[in-house]
């Protein structure tokens, strides 16, 4: 996470002024195919990378010698090495965080640059479409793989029902990064290939949804216990929980008439059990400062989360009568395993429960260089036609990672980012304004080129009734 710090904001490559410049900022688990993309194209491209994070090193690895490319430590909370920087650029591609994103769009439009994010487009950014007209500036979020690909392909499915005369009556849509199967991973039965803060925040903001015309308000500490058997082509059973506020797509999406409306998260049966008991207890607060935290054992910390107690029982036996789960049974075990009861200190950097969770994961859920992840999109949508049955459309979308390469996930969320430069630079994407990919102009050729990929759907319809 970005500490103190300045950010160097002088240019590393000097090229001619006809070389455009990309600045990608962040060089997480989610960039690195996104960077080696930009990379292998730049000088077919047209066009340099820059990459700032404030892990300089981890940025001169995604970087390499390559002759094109360039890397610079990049503190997001530096204002005035946060605005330099963002001036030298051409487009910016913003990975960082989702709480960094108003900060970075507010300087591009300032500026006058071209922002493109893998986040949720949230009410500040939409805020901006106006001023961002007017300097003639895309701010296009959305762009990864969830939230990503899954709008570009259910809008294309969308808008070619219409065109047929369908009319859609339900639209479930879910997402997944999972371990791909057939592996020996861990008693989770998941592992970290993106920002592990979104797992452990994910439920932050509660949930919405709408199911045969009845609308589901999920506070967050809830979310968790919301789970639905979804079944999955080549797959399996997988267990879905809703996904923020899949209200707000109905109107995106053109699809004020359904009588059911889901966009949910899959995760292998089991996963949901465990982590709402993480969730009961309060450990992913990112607002109670802990004192002297790297200090303190795990134990320790989950002590802090119970009733105060002078004396009694040991703290399994009080863990499990305040969490009502069998002191012996599957979810004890998963929590003993992630370490949440261990007699060692956290070492953690940050001073929250939420901190401590996000390095806990990235420790005990690591994607081994001889393992491989998968990444899940799935579109389910009830269509009634004037002149005929009315059919279910199922469209599926799944990509392996390879082991010891690039990971599934990198390449899904990456991908279509760096597409999206290159139909920016090249004058043929002329949207401006702050906008998600629901446009033609936007999905229609970044879903050809992933179908080129080799990343494509698999429609499958069948009749109803």
């Amino acid at each position: 996470m970005p500490r103190a710090g300045r950010c160097d904001p002088t240019p590393l490559i000097e090229l001619d002024a006809s070389v455009k410049h990309v600045l990608v900022l962040g060089a997480g688990k989610s960039s690195p195919y996104l960077i080696h993309h930009l990379l292998q194209n730049a000088e077919a491209g047209g066009w340099r990378v820059t990459v700032g994070d404030v892990d300089e090193r981890m940025a001169r690895e995604r970087v390499g010698s390559h002759p094109r490319g360039a890397a610079t430590r990049f503190d997001v909370n530096d204002e005035e090495g946060r605005s330099s920087l963002i001036e030298s650029a051409d487009v910016v591609i913003n990975m960082l965080g989702p709480m960094y994103q108003d900060l970075v769009a507010w300087d591009c439009v300032a500026h006058g640059k071209h922002l493109l994010s893998v986040s949720y487009r949230d009410q500040a950014v939409r805020d901006l479409d106006a001023d961002a007209k007017k300097k003639d500036v895309l701010l296009l979020f959305e762009l990864g793989l969830d939230p990503g690909i899954d709008h570009m392909s259910a809008i294309q499915i969308i808008h070619g029902v219409r065109a047929k005369g369908g009319r859609i009556t339900a639209f479930r849509s879910y997402g997944s990064g999972v371990p791909a199967p057939g592996q020996d991973t861990n008693p989770l039965q998941y592992v970290i290939t993106w920002n592990p803060r979104n797992v452990v925040m994910s439920a932050e903001h509660g949930a919405q949804y709408m199911e045969d015309g009845a609308i589901k308000c999920v506070p967050w500490h809830h979310v968790f216990h919301h789970t639905w058997p979804v079944s999955v082509d080549g797959v399996g059973e997988m267990e879905a929980y809703p996904n923020r506020d899949s209200l707000s797509y109905m109107q995106s999406f053109g699809l004020e008439g359904v009588h059911t409306m889901i966009r949910g998260t899959l995760r292998y049966p089991g996963w949901s059990e465990t982590w709402a008991q993480i969730v009961r207890l309060g450990l992913p607060n990112e607002h109670l400062r802990i004192p002297r935290l790297a200090e303190r054992t795990y134990r320790e910390v989950t002590e802090m989360f119970l009733p105060l107690s002078h004396a009694g029982p040991p703290i399994e036996s009080r863990l499990a009568k305040f969490l009502q789960i069998s002191p012996t049974g599957r979810i004890m075990q998963n929590l003993k395993w992630l370490g949440l009861l261990a007699d060692e200190p956290t070492g953690c950097r940050g001073d929250t429960a939420a901190a401590m969770l996000v390095d806990l994961l990235s420790k005990k859920l690591p994607l081994r260089e001889s393992d491989r992840d998968l990444v899940i999109l799935l579109h389910s949508m009830d269509v009634e036609y004037p002149d005929r049955p009315a059919e279910r459309i199922t469209s599926t979308f799944k990509s392996e990672g390879k082991a010891a390469g690039f990971t599934a996930m990198s390449v899904s969320v990456g991908l279509p980012t760096a597409l999206a430069v290159r139909e920016l630079l090249d004058g043929r994407l002329k949207l401006r304004g702050s906008r998600i990919p629901t446009e033609p102009e936007i999905y229609e050729p970044i879903l050809a080129a992933l179908e080129r990929e080799g990343l494509k759907f698999e429609e499958k319809v069948e009749r109803l009734g």
